[in-house]
């Protein structure tokens, strides 16, 4: 059975007439209107159409913002034309406190200009008082607009959540990779190195204190081992230089970079020159290694990718941003392999940017080359050390 409207006999207090209590259920309609009888015309209306809701009536802006604040309604029903409180003004009112309410104009005169303003404005439709046979529709209309853009809201906001948590974890794994590479690097370097070097002393104490009768035939084995430890050292150097450059950390950021074009250059001949307009400086250790991988991640795609014979590197500071500048003369990036989402490389760079609140972008023409640029806000209070001399 449909409910009717819920009416309170008790006396109206004060500031404008009694509010209807909403229903557990219902739907709940403020109606902004100075005449009492067309409030009557519009509930019956409702009514006979089919809704079952709960009213509350307002006729001033005082009594309409309180229930606002108070009690939001589902739905907003208001004259255009009310004394000393227009329809603008109350629109303006109801978009500023519930925003996501639906506003529908149940007015006695409404001119096509002022309607359409109205709506653009953010009102949800206009109904006529002479034509009343519309409300039902357009109420019943703006509700189930009004719970699919509720239901959007609600998944847009789902997502939002599941994307920050994806990347707080994908920072947490980025974090806990650089600091294993960081110990690797420094056990490679240190332990396995130092090793190296004892083996390599022992091996030349070795041939010292050999009887003179087995130096000369141990000597070309002593020498093969010895340039075998010594090879096995720069292999490890190495590795432990890829896991985590100590120029990074020693040195700053544009040292490394600079280290890295000249290691780049030596390995492809590809030229490749580098230029600052910062100083040397160490900077915040997420910011510095997430521009010297974006670097690395850029060179490998040119070698990859880019058919270059000539590298340009440029790093400044403007307005608050460091910016990185990698320039080539290859075939040029197409759009489509920027957009595409296989392009795992690009993808990498840019949320490794994103990570730190930066952004890479990437320019390319036919046979002009490429140009990635990435942006990175410095910290407002950043601790900017000094290299070690």
């Amino acid at each position: 059975m449909i409910a009717k409207p819920l009416r309170d006999d008790r006396p109206q207090a004060a500031g404008g007439p009694a509010a209807r209590p909403a229903t557990a259920n219902g739907l709940r309609i403020l109606i902004l209107e100075d005449s009492p009888a067309h409030v009557e015309l519009v509930e019956r209306v409702l009514h006979e159409g089919g809704l079952e809701f709960a009213a509350v009536h307002a006729d001033d802006r005082e009594l309409f913002k309180r229930q606002l604040e108070q009690n939001p309604p589902d739905l907003i029903l208001s004259d255009y034309a009310l004394p000393g409180f227009d329809g603008h003004a109350a629109l303006s009112l109801a978009k500023e406190i519930v925003p996501h309410v639906p506003f529908i104009f149940v007015t006695g005169t409404m001119g096509e200009e002022v309607a359409i303003e109205t709506l653009k404005n953010g009102a949800t439709d206009y109904v006529l008082k002479t034509r009343l046979s519309r409300l039902v529709p357009a109420v019943q209309r703006a509700l189930r607009e009004a719970r699919e853009r509720s239901e959007r809201r609600r998944t847009d906001e789902k997502l939002q959540h599941t994307n920050e948590q994806l990347r707080a974890l994908s920072s947490y794994l980025q974090y806990i990779r650089e600091e294993e590479r960081t110990r690797i690097a420094r056990e490679v370097h240190d332990e396995l190195g130092q090793n190296l070097t004892g083996l390599r002393l022992d091996l030349a104490l070795l041939t010292a204190h050999l009887p003179s009768k087995y130096r000369r035939n141990l000597r070309r084995k002593v020498a093969l081992l010895t340039k075998h430890v010594d090879a096995t050292i720069q292999t490890v150097r190495r590795i432990a230089t890829e896991l985590r450059p100590q120029i990074l950390d020693d040195l700053g950021l544009v040292a490394a970079i600079e280290w890295q074009a000249h290691e780049f250059q030596s390995r492809t001949g590809i030229q490749c020159s580098v230029g600052s307009s910062v100083s040397e400086t160490i900077w915040d250790h997420d910011l510095t290694t997430a521009f010297f991988r974006i670097f690395q991640e850029t060179l490998t795609n040119i070698i990859r990718h880019a058919n270059a014979t000539k590298v340009d590197v440029l790093l400044t500071e403007e307005a608050g941003r460091l910016v990185l500048e990698v320039r080539d003369n290859g075939r040029g990036i197409m759009e489509a392999e920027v957009a595409n989402n296989r392009s795992i490389g690009l993808i990498g760079m840019q949320e490794r940017a994103a990570l730190v609140g930066g952004e890479v972008s990437f320019l390319g023409a036919v046979g002009r080359g490429t140009t990635v640029t990435v942006k990175i806000p410095l910290p407002p209070n950043r601790d900017v050390q000094q290299a070690k001399p």
